[in-house]
């Protein structure tokens, strides 16, 4: 389907530049001139919020490919507008655009710490790390009014149940009270995505996260509270970040990051499309060889979704980037595992009008 751009001045900050109709509706959405030369201020895209009364809230899964088997979302689409990233089109399920429907129609749900609570106590639950921040970002702008990511928090610790953070936002220092006392008990790790250093790329790519040197803040303050973090290079951009590889793990271990991890591009359904708009709009001159070069990791194609190789890519160059990567975190002391999550403590907390154990 062909694309039609929204003016750059209504879409300030945001990621994309296109809101194509999503792929399951059987209407198309087009702008039109319907012949009258009437002139026509048209809005400013802005955040809309709607709320959600989810049923359930954790979510299973059996990638073999992933390093968890459920997570948590507590917000379907990300203000963080980041181009690439690849949960772009389950918004199409909500029958939205992954463009910029993604970036400003947001869902919130606000029962999620409760039912958090009533999922954990079900007679049989068996505690494995629950991921938070695998599809969007948990602590993207609107959580500082919702605090929807705070009450799980506190659903967690009350527990003793044994969590992993992602993210980008540097909203995670408000909760540090609650992150540090997890991370007290051996209960939390935190990643956080730094994928360049250039403040410049990073405004284009990734258009309401925090600049990256206020990111690696962030790690040197959760590090200094005790909480292990995790420097993720996640995406490594064939032609246009991946020549900050040791760079950027170097900032991480700078700042107190005790590991590191890397994803290669991944342009699932819409986001290539997308991915290539943006390419054109901001870097015109290189947009050819970034596409080629991704291609050479992807069997030729935009992705390929096969087990084990769509996070890595394969070929030559995905082989040199995996290479440089394992290098520089040996060399910085970052290739190690942090410390092991504790399963042992979690306990289902009494709650009023409990009988209480005599021992």
């Amino acid at each position: 389907m062909r694309r039609h751009p929204i003016a750059p001045e209504r879409r300030r900050a945001r990621g994309a530049a296109s809101n194509d109709t999503p792929r399951f509706d059987a209407l198309a959405h087009v702008p039109f001139n319907d012949g009258w030369d009437i002139a026509e201020d048209l809005p400013f895209l802005r955040t809309h919020v709607a709320h959600e009364q989810a049923r359930r809230i954790l979510t299973r899964n059996t990638s073999p490919d992933i390093g968890f088997d459920r997570s948590i979302n507590p917000y379907r689409g990300c203000e963080h507008g980041c181009i690439y990233c690849y949960a772009r089109p389950s918004h199409a399920y909500l029958g939205l655009s992954p463009g910029l429907d993604f970036e400003t129609r947001l869902t919130v749900k606000p029962n999620a710490p409760d039912l958090l609570a009533r999922e954990l106590s079900a007679p049989g639950y068996s505690p494995q790390p629950i991921a938070i921040g695998t599809n969007t970002d948990a602590y993207q702008p609107i959580e500082k009014q919702h605090e929807v990511m705070r009450r799980i928090l506190e659903v967690l610790l009350d527990f003793r149940h044994p969590v992993t953070i992602t993210t980008k936002g540097t909203l995670i220092e408000r909760d540090l009270d609650l992150v540090s006392r997890l991370a007290e008990r051996g209960l939390v790790q935190v990643g956080i995505s730094v994928t360049t250093l250039d403040p410049a790329l990073s405004r284009k790519m990734e258009p309401r996260v925090p600049v990256p040197a206020r990111r690696l803040g962030t790690i040197a303050r959760l590090s200094r509270a005790g909480v292990p973090v995790r420097i993720m290079m996640s995406p490594v951009i064939p032609a246009l970040t991946d020549h900050e590889i040791e760079r950027v793990l170097e900032a991480g271990k700078a700042a107190g990051a005790r590991g590191a991890s890397w994803i290669m591009l991944r342009l699932p359904l819409e986001v290539a499309d997308l991915f290539r708009d943006w390419l054109q709009e901001h870097y015109p001159d290189r947009a050819a060889r970034v596409m080629a070069r991704l291609r050479e990791t992807q069997g030729g194609r935009d992705y390929r979704p096969d087990w084990g190789r769509r996070m890595r890519g394969e070929g030559v160059h995905a082989n040199l980037v995996a290479r440089r990567f394992e290098l520089a975190a040996r060399r910085l002391g970052l290739d190690g595992p942090l410390p092991p999550l504790d399963l042992a403590q979690f306990r289902v907390p009494p709650r009023p009008g409990d009988q209480l154990s005599l021992f």
